[in-house]
Protein backbone atom coordinates (compact mmCIF):
# COMPACT_ATOMS: atom_id res chain seq x y z
CA UNK A 1 0.00 0.00 0.00
CA UNK A 2 1.26 3.64 -0.94
CA UNK A 3 0.45 5.89 2.18
CA UNK A 4 0.60 9.44 2.00
CA UNK A 5 3.24 11.66 1.45
CA UNK A 6 3.85 12.88 4.76
CA UNK A 7 3.35 9.44 6.40
CA UNK A 8 5.56 7.36 4.03
CA UNK A 9 8.53 10.65 4.28
CA UNK A 10 8.08 10.90 7.80
CA UNK A 11 7.71 7.08 8.55
CA UNK A 12 4.67 7.09 10.31
CA UNK A 13 2.44 4.22 11.14
CA UNK A 14 2.39 1.00 9.15
CA UNK A 15 0.24 0.85 5.66
CA UNK A 16 -2.75 -1.31 7.34
CA UNK A 17 -3.46 2.28 10.03
CA UNK A 18 -3.79 4.40 6.36
CA UNK A 19 -6.28 2.23 4.94
CA UNK A 20 -7.59 0.46 8.14
CA UNK A 21 -11.39 1.61 8.70
CA UNK A 22 -13.59 1.66 11.51
CA UNK A 23 -15.62 -1.63 12.56
CA UNK A 24 -17.85 -2.63 9.56
CA UNK A 25 -21.52 -3.87 9.81
CA UNK A 26 -21.15 -7.05 7.88
CA UNK A 27 -23.66 -7.76 5.53
CA UNK A 28 -27.08 -9.60 7.09
CA UNK A 29 -28.25 -12.28 4.46
CA UNK A 30 -32.51 -11.25 4.67
CA UNK A 31 -32.41 -10.20 0.94
CA UNK A 32 -32.10 -13.86 -0.55
CA UNK A 33 -30.32 -15.20 -3.64
CA UNK A 34 -33.15 -14.55 -5.92
CA UNK A 35 -33.05 -10.99 -5.20
CA UNK A 36 -28.77 -10.90 -5.82
CA UNK A 37 -28.71 -9.44 -8.76
CA UNK A 38 -25.70 -7.26 -10.80
CA UNK A 39 -27.95 -3.92 -10.13
CA UNK A 40 -28.32 -4.85 -6.26
CA UNK A 41 -24.61 -5.00 -6.33
CA UNK A 42 -23.71 -2.16 -8.47
CA UNK A 43 -25.85 -0.11 -6.28
CA UNK A 44 -23.49 -0.70 -3.24
CA UNK A 45 -21.57 1.87 -4.50
CA UNK A 46 -23.63 3.98 -6.68
CA UNK A 47 -23.20 6.71 -3.73
CA UNK A 48 -19.09 6.95 -3.86
CA UNK A 49 -17.35 10.18 -4.98
CA UNK A 50 -15.12 9.87 -8.17
CA UNK A 51 -14.23 6.79 -10.77
CA UNK A 52 -15.29 3.74 -9.90
CA UNK A 53 -14.51 0.31 -11.47
CA UNK A 54 -16.03 -3.05 -10.90
CA UNK A 55 -16.25 -6.69 -12.11
CA UNK A 56 -17.18 -9.40 -10.38
CA UNK A 57 -17.05 -13.05 -12.50
CA UNK A 58 -17.99 -16.45 -11.24
CA UNK A 59 -17.65 -18.73 -14.66
CA UNK A 60 -20.11 -21.22 -15.55
CA UNK A 61 -19.36 -24.46 -13.75
CA UNK A 62 -21.06 -27.90 -12.85
CA UNK A 63 -23.89 -26.81 -14.60
CA UNK A 64 -24.50 -23.44 -12.82
CA UNK A 65 -24.23 -20.46 -14.36
CA UNK A 66 -22.30 -17.66 -15.27
CA UNK A 67 -22.37 -14.91 -12.94
CA UNK A 68 -21.34 -11.44 -14.05
CA UNK A 69 -21.46 -7.79 -12.44
CA UNK A 70 -19.52 -5.06 -14.50
CA UNK A 71 -18.91 -1.01 -14.78
CA UNK A 72 -16.53 0.85 -16.53
CA UNK A 73 -14.16 -2.37 -16.21
CA UNK A 74 -12.06 -1.71 -19.09
CA UNK A 75 -10.98 2.01 -17.71
CA UNK A 76 -7.48 2.00 -16.88
CA UNK A 77 -6.96 3.15 -13.41
CA UNK A 78 -4.49 3.89 -10.63
CA UNK A 79 -4.66 0.74 -8.49
CA UNK A 80 -1.01 0.86 -6.28
CA UNK A 81 0.56 -1.60 -4.76
CA UNK A 82 -2.20 -4.43 -6.51
CA UNK A 83 0.43 -4.84 -9.20
CA UNK A 84 3.20 -6.37 -6.49
CA UNK A 85 0.86 -9.78 -7.70
CA UNK A 86 2.43 -9.41 -11.27
CA UNK A 87 6.31 -9.40 -9.86
CA UNK A 88 5.34 -12.31 -7.84
CA UNK A 89 4.01 -14.05 -10.71
CA UNK A 90 7.68 -13.10 -12.60
CA UNK A 91 9.69 -14.29 -9.78
CA UNK A 92 7.60 -17.39 -9.31
CA UNK A 93 7.76 -18.35 -13.36
CA UNK A 94 11.24 -18.37 -13.24
CA UNK A 95 11.79 -20.40 -10.71
CA UNK A 96 9.57 -22.20 -12.01
CA UNK A 97 10.32 -26.21 -10.65
CA UNK A 98 9.18 -29.24 -8.27
CA UNK A 99 11.91 -27.50 -6.21
CA UNK A 100 10.80 -23.96 -6.37
CA UNK A 101 10.28 -23.40 -2.82
CA UNK A 102 13.89 -24.56 -2.36
CA UNK A 103 14.98 -22.41 -4.72
CA UNK A 104 13.11 -19.15 -3.44
CA UNK A 105 14.45 -19.65 -0.18
CA UNK A 106 18.35 -20.44 -1.37
CA UNK A 107 18.37 -17.12 -3.64
CA UNK A 108 19.78 -14.42 -1.10
CA UNK A 109 18.95 -11.21 -2.27
CA UNK A 110 20.93 -7.42 -1.07
CA UNK A 111 19.48 -5.90 1.55
CA UNK A 112 20.66 -2.55 1.40
CA UNK A 113 20.60 1.36 0.25
CA UNK A 114 20.70 0.44 -3.31
CA UNK A 115 16.86 -1.25 -2.69
CA UNK A 116 15.77 0.83 0.47
CA UNK A 117 12.32 2.32 0.25
CA UNK A 118 9.44 3.97 1.66
CA UNK A 119 6.56 2.10 3.19
CA UNK A 120 8.64 -0.44 4.41
CA UNK A 121 7.54 -1.11 7.96
CA UNK A 122 9.06 -5.11 7.52
CA UNK A 123 12.45 -4.28 6.41
CA UNK A 124 12.74 -1.20 8.12
CA UNK A 125 15.22 0.74 6.38
CA UNK A 126 17.74 2.19 7.28
CA UNK A 127 18.22 -0.08 10.15
CA UNK A 128 18.28 -3.39 8.40
CA UNK A 129 21.14 -4.08 6.04
CA UNK A 130 22.23 -7.76 4.88
CA UNK A 131 20.98 -10.89 2.76
CA UNK A 132 17.37 -12.19 2.97
CA UNK A 133 16.14 -15.19 1.17
CA UNK A 134 13.51 -14.20 -2.06
CA UNK A 135 10.91 -15.92 -0.35
CA UNK A 136 10.83 -13.93 2.47
CA UNK A 137 11.00 -10.95 0.51
CA UNK A 138 7.86 -11.92 -1.82
CA UNK A 139 6.05 -12.69 1.25
CA UNK A 140 6.69 -9.46 2.85
CA UNK A 141 5.51 -7.54 -0.63
CA UNK A 142 1.93 -9.77 -0.31
CA UNK A 143 1.99 -9.59 2.99
CA UNK A 144 2.81 -6.16 4.29
CA UNK A 145 3.42 -4.18 1.28
CA UNK A 146 6.48 -3.35 2.08
CA UNK A 147 8.45 -1.73 -0.69
CA UNK A 148 11.58 -2.24 -0.22
CA UNK A 149 10.57 -6.24 -0.12
CA UNK A 150 9.18 -5.00 -3.88
CA UNK A 151 12.17 -3.32 -5.00
CA UNK A 152 14.68 -5.72 -3.72
CA UNK A 153 11.98 -8.50 -6.41
CA UNK A 154 12.16 -6.19 -9.02
CA UNK A 155 15.82 -5.33 -9.24
CA UNK A 156 16.44 -9.40 -9.34
CA UNK A 157 13.54 -10.50 -11.71
CA UNK A 158 13.79 -7.16 -14.03
CA UNK A 159 10.78 -4.75 -14.33
CA UNK A 160 11.44 -5.06 -18.21
CA UNK A 161 10.94 -9.23 -17.60
CA UNK A 162 7.22 -8.20 -15.62
CA UNK A 163 6.79 -6.32 -18.46
CA UNK A 164 7.35 -8.62 -20.68
CA UNK A 165 5.48 -10.82 -19.07
CA UNK A 166 2.39 -8.91 -18.68
CA UNK A 167 2.74 -8.09 -22.40
CA UNK A 168 2.76 -11.61 -23.38
CA UNK A 169 -0.62 -12.23 -21.34
CA UNK A 170 -2.28 -9.72 -23.29
CA UNK A 171 -2.81 -7.16 -20.00
CA UNK A 172 -2.51 -3.85 -22.03
CA UNK A 173 -3.78 -1.42 -19.39
CA UNK A 174 -1.11 -2.78 -16.78
CA UNK A 175 1.70 -0.31 -15.59
CA UNK A 176 4.50 -1.06 -13.43
CA UNK A 177 7.11 1.21 -12.39
CA UNK A 178 11.10 1.03 -12.41
CA UNK A 179 10.51 0.23 -9.30
CA UNK A 180 8.64 2.34 -5.99
CA UNK A 181 11.34 4.19 -4.88
CA UNK A 182 11.88 5.72 -8.78
CA UNK A 183 7.75 6.01 -8.75
CA UNK A 184 8.45 8.06 -5.61
CA UNK A 185 11.18 9.92 -7.32
CA UNK A 186 8.70 10.63 -9.97
CA UNK A 187 6.11 11.77 -7.61
CA UNK A 188 8.13 14.37 -6.03
CA UNK A 189 9.31 15.90 -9.57
CA UNK A 190 13.14 14.72 -9.03
CA UNK A 191 15.66 15.60 -12.01
CA UNK A 192 16.76 12.00 -11.91
CA UNK A 193 14.30 10.39 -10.86
CA UNK A 194 15.23 6.74 -11.76
CA UNK A 195 18.29 6.77 -9.89
CA UNK A 196 16.36 8.52 -6.81
CA UNK A 197 18.59 7.55 -3.85
CA UNK A 198 17.82 6.46 -0.40
CA UNK A 199 19.52 9.40 0.91
CA UNK A 200 17.73 11.95 -1.37
CA UNK A 201 13.94 10.94 -0.16
CA UNK A 202 15.24 12.12 3.16
CA UNK A 203 15.93 15.27 1.44
CA UNK A 204 12.59 15.31 -0.03
CA UNK A 205 10.61 15.21 3.33
CA UNK A 206 9.36 18.72 2.79
CA UNK A 207 8.87 18.70 -1.22
CA UNK A 208 5.36 19.16 -3.20
CA UNK A 209 4.69 16.32 -4.84
CA UNK A 210 4.22 17.45 -8.50
CA UNK A 211 3.02 14.83 -10.73
CA UNK A 212 -0.25 12.45 -10.15
CA UNK A 213 0.24 9.50 -9.37
CA UNK A 214 -1.73 8.27 -12.45
CA UNK A 215 0.26 9.29 -15.28
CA UNK A 216 1.73 7.72 -18.13
CA UNK A 217 5.88 7.39 -17.20
CA UNK A 218 5.95 5.99 -13.62
CA UNK A 219 2.87 4.57 -12.48
CA UNK A 220 0.99 1.57 -11.31
CA UNK A 221 -2.19 1.16 -12.99
CA UNK A 222 -4.57 -0.89 -14.23
CA UNK A 223 -8.36 -2.17 -15.32
CA UNK A 224 -10.37 -3.82 -13.66
CA UNK A 225 -10.90 -6.24 -17.23
CA UNK A 226 -7.24 -6.90 -17.16
CA UNK A 227 -7.22 -7.89 -12.97
CA UNK A 228 -9.85 -10.71 -13.59
CA UNK A 229 -8.63 -12.05 -16.68
CA UNK A 230 -5.38 -12.49 -14.93
CA UNK A 231 -6.43 -13.90 -11.82
CA UNK A 232 -8.37 -16.19 -13.75
CA UNK A 233 -6.06 -17.60 -15.31
CA UNK A 234 -2.58 -17.31 -12.70
CA UNK A 235 -5.12 -18.82 -10.07
CA UNK A 236 -5.47 -21.74 -12.47
CA UNK A 237 -1.68 -22.31 -13.24
CA UNK A 238 -1.64 -20.95 -16.87
CA UNK A 239 1.46 -19.09 -16.35
CA UNK A 240 3.42 -21.90 -14.63
CA UNK A 241 4.26 -25.37 -15.73
CA UNK A 242 4.54 -26.97 -12.28
CA UNK A 243 2.00 -27.43 -9.63
CA UNK A 244 4.30 -26.52 -6.86
CA UNK A 245 4.76 -23.23 -8.61
CA UNK A 246 1.00 -22.88 -8.87
CA UNK A 247 0.98 -24.00 -4.71
CA UNK A 248 3.40 -21.15 -3.54
CA UNK A 249 1.31 -18.32 -5.79
CA UNK A 250 -1.51 -19.55 -4.05
CA UNK A 251 -0.27 -19.41 -0.50
CA UNK A 252 1.19 -15.66 -0.64
CA UNK A 253 -1.68 -14.32 -2.02
CA UNK A 254 -3.73 -16.09 0.71
CA UNK A 255 -2.21 -14.13 2.88
CA UNK A 256 -2.42 -11.19 1.46
CA UNK A 257 -2.99 -7.60 3.03
CA UNK A 258 -6.76 -6.79 1.51
CA UNK A 259 -8.45 -10.26 2.83
CA UNK A 260 -8.33 -8.26 6.57
CA UNK A 261 -8.26 -4.64 5.28
CA UNK A 262 -11.30 -5.48 3.41
CA UNK A 263 -13.40 -8.46 5.35
CA UNK A 264 -13.98 -10.87 2.91
CA UNK A 265 -16.49 -13.52 3.78
CA UNK A 266 -16.36 -15.95 6.12
CA UNK A 267 -15.45 -19.65 4.79
CA UNK A 268 -14.13 -18.63 1.33
CA UNK A 269 -10.52 -19.20 0.35
CA UNK A 270 -9.41 -15.76 -0.72
CA UNK A 271 -6.61 -14.86 -2.55
CA UNK A 272 -5.95 -11.18 -2.53
CA UNK A 273 -3.01 -7.98 -3.13
CA UNK A 274 -4.64 -4.59 -2.47
CA UNK A 275 -3.45 -1.21 -3.51
CA UNK A 276 -4.16 2.69 -2.21
CA UNK A 277 -2.88 5.94 -2.21
CA UNK A 278 -3.22 9.09 -0.41
CA UNK A 279 -1.67 12.67 -1.40
CA UNK A 280 -3.29 15.46 -1.13
CA UNK A 281 -6.09 16.24 -3.69
CA UNK A 282 -5.73 12.26 -4.82
CA UNK A 283 -6.79 9.19 -3.58
CA UNK A 284 -7.10 5.50 -4.83
CA UNK A 285 -8.25 1.83 -3.52
CA UNK A 286 -7.92 -1.39 -5.42
CA UNK A 287 -9.33 -5.02 -4.28
CA UNK A 288 -8.32 -7.34 -7.06
CA UNK A 289 -8.64 -11.23 -6.32
CA UNK A 290 -10.29 -14.58 -6.03
CA UNK A 291 -12.40 -16.60 -3.62
CA UNK A 292 -13.26 -20.41 -3.99
CA UNK A 293 -16.23 -21.44 -1.83
CA UNK A 294 -18.50 -24.94 -2.82
CA UNK A 295 -15.78 -25.70 -5.94
CA UNK A 296 -17.13 -22.39 -7.01
CA UNK A 297 -14.22 -19.29 -8.03
CA UNK A 298 -15.11 -15.85 -8.06
CA UNK A 299 -12.52 -13.33 -9.69
CA UNK A 300 -12.93 -9.86 -8.95
CA UNK A 301 -11.44 -6.06 -8.89
CA UNK A 302 -12.80 -3.11 -7.00
CA UNK A 303 -11.25 -0.35 -7.82
CA UNK A 304 -11.96 3.73 -6.92
CA UNK A 305 -9.50 6.46 -7.77
CA UNK A 306 -11.60 9.92 -6.17
CA UNK A 307 -10.43 13.71 -5.73
CA UNK A 308 -10.38 15.27 -2.33
CA UNK A 309 -8.50 18.09 -0.92
CA UNK A 310 -7.31 16.90 2.67
CA UNK A 311 -4.05 14.00 2.32
CA UNK A 312 -7.02 11.50 3.96
CA UNK A 313 -10.09 10.66 3.89
CA UNK A 314 -11.46 7.87 6.25
CA UNK A 315 -14.98 8.56 5.35
CA UNK A 316 -14.88 7.47 1.85
CA UNK A 317 -12.42 4.54 2.79
CA UNK A 318 -14.76 3.35 5.02
CA UNK A 319 -17.96 3.68 2.48
CA UNK A 320 -15.74 2.06 -0.01
CA UNK A 321 -14.58 -0.98 2.11
CA UNK A 322 -18.13 -1.57 4.04
CA UNK A 323 -19.68 -1.80 -0.28
CA UNK A 324 -16.60 -4.02 -1.07
CA UNK A 325 -17.24 -6.40 1.82
CA UNK A 326 -21.03 -6.30 1.52
CA UNK A 327 -20.66 -7.14 -2.33
CA UNK A 328 -18.38 -9.99 -1.98
CA UNK A 329 -20.51 -11.23 0.33
CA UNK A 330 -23.82 -11.20 -1.22
CA UNK A 331 -22.44 -12.89 -4.08
CA UNK A 332 -20.92 -15.86 -1.67
CA UNK A 333 -24.51 -16.30 -0.49
CA UNK A 334 -26.24 -15.95 -3.95
CA UNK A 335 -23.60 -18.53 -5.61
CA UNK A 336 -23.24 -20.99 -2.73
CA UNK A 337 -24.65 -24.68 -2.83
Amino acid sequence: MFRSRREFLAGAAGAAAAVGVGPLALPTMAEGKDQVSPQVILALFKSLPGDVAIKIHAPASNGKPEFLVESNSSKQMFVGSAIKTFVLCEALRQADSPQVVKTLTAQQLALDASVWSLDSATFNPPNLIGKVSERTALEAMIVHSDNTGTDMCLKHVGPYKVREFIATAGLNSVMVPESTRVFFGYLLGAKNYKAFTWDEIGAAANLPIVNSPMNKVESLAASADDFVSYYSRALQGQFFHNKETLNEFRRILSIGDAIWLVPLPLGVSAFVKGGSIDVPGYHALCVPGAMLFDDRWVYFCLTINWYAAAETDPKTVGAFAAAASRALALVKDALSA
